[in-house]
């Protein structure tokens, strides 16, 4: 099914202000709500659309979202009204749009009121680059009580799925830093972190990865190495693996040629800049795993665990893809470390070997960066599917 029948206008062009209403239930710490506050901002900044957006732990949001305060149940930031998703839920005037992120299941009394008003229902699904997804892609899915129909949004990685979240200028902004030493300077100076000559690393994962067989492989390395690792759940075992104590952002750690230095939990716009200076990423999930992709740097996934370990079948799917165009024995390297890192093994070798491909894996990240901005992101998709709609 082709979506795109027209081009998605900005604010130069606003009418009125459609109302879009976007429910988060916050299940993994931060990808949920780390995707849906994104897709938020830029409805609202390039599209001038009038967006809510629910969540139901305002204290994790907290830490994402600048300048959040918990106890309020609404409040206004960066242009966007955020709300705190209740239970009872309180009877609301339903938006135009409603996005349901992540099949996380609308209130009842709320679903109710839309059965009268009859809004576009969407259901904004997980990213995945498996076959699949571009046929159940926009699905239409009636409900078995009520007169309404949702519609499953996947994101994906081929126009013939939902798209990428991407800011309109991003790309641009990425290469103004990448492009600019003193703005990556004053980067390392808001972090506390000296620059070096070191390979830099940011290592954002699971507490379940393999971490300690990394750290040990990076302080064994062949070159000098600066993990620069956020605030997260791992600390426990980066302390354990020195001998440390309890850890807090701005220490840092040794061992051989290895160097751990801790940051505080970093803004979604930090996080942008971590990565565009690292020479390699270390993600997770599905936000930090996007933000990976436009940093444009080599980078080594590890997708959230699932039972019957269907995660790596999704992974496996996202190296298929991904991994097109390198040189065997490039591809070959990227899929043991992806292997080893997410099957709780973590080899020295498969360092080492990442580290002799670095030159290829920078040149085909770049590459790939290039080519997944030539589509259509998915906050466009989102605003072209609705418009045609109506």
């Amino acid at each position: 099914m082709n979506q795109d029948k027209t081009a998605p206008h900005s604010t130069t062009r606003k009418v009125a202000r459609p109302r879009w209403d976007i429910f988060c239930h916050i299940v993994d710490n931060y990808g949920d709500i780390g995707v849906c506050w994104r897709l938020a901002r830029q409805l609202a900044h390039e599209y001038g659309l009038s967006v809510r957006l629910w969540v139901d732990e305002l204290g994790i949001a907290q830490r994402l979202i600048t300048g959040i305060e918990p106890s309020l149940e609404r409040q206004a930031i960066d242009d966007v009204e955020i709300c705190h998703w209740a239970e009872p839920f309180a009877d609301e005037m339903v938006a135009d749009v409603v996005i349901e992120a992540f099949g996380c299941e609308l209130p009842q009394n709320y679903l109710a009121a839309m059965a009268k008003t009859k809004p576009i229902w969407l259901n904004l699904e997980y990213l995945s680059a498996e076959n699949w997804v571009a046929e159940f892609h926009l699905r239409p899915s009636p409900h078995p009580a009520l007169q309404l129909t949702k519609y499953f949004f996947f994101p994906g990685f081929t126009e013939q799925t939902g798209g990428l979240l991407r800011e309109q200028d991003l790309i641009e902004k990425r290469d103004a830093f990448q492009n600019s030493s003193q703005a990556q300077a004053r980067s390392w100076k808001k972090l506390a972190v000296a620059d070096s000559a070191a390979l830099k690393v940011s290592l954002f994962c699971y507490a379940d990865a393999p971490i300690v067989d990394l750290l040990e492989s990076m302080a064994a390395s062949s070159q000098p190495v600066l993990c620069l690792v956020p605030d997260s759940g791992i600390l426990p075992t980066i302390s354990e693996y020195f001998g440390a104590g309890p850890l807090k952002a701005g220490d840092s750690l040794n061992k051989g040629n290895l160097t751990v230095r801790l940051l505080p939990f970093l803004s979604q716009d930090d996080y942008d800049c971590l990565l565009w200076a690292c020479d390699l990423n270390l993600v997770r999930g599905e936000d930090s795993w996007v933000r990976a992709l436009w940093a444009a740097k080599p980078m080594i996934w590890q997708p959230y665990r699932q039972q019957q370990e269907t995660h790596l079948v999704k992974l496996q799917a996202f190296l298929d893809f991904y991994s097109a165009g390198l040189s065997e024995d490039a591809s070959n390297v990227l899929r043991e470390a992806h292997a080893s890192w997410c099957s709780h093994g973590f080899a020295a070798e498969n360092w080492q070997a990442v580290l002799a491909h670095l030159p290829e894996l920078k040149g085909h990240a770049i590459k790939q960066a290039k080519q997944l901005a030539a589509h259509t992101d998915l906050a466009a998709k989102l605003v072209i599917f609705c418009q045609n709609q109506v």
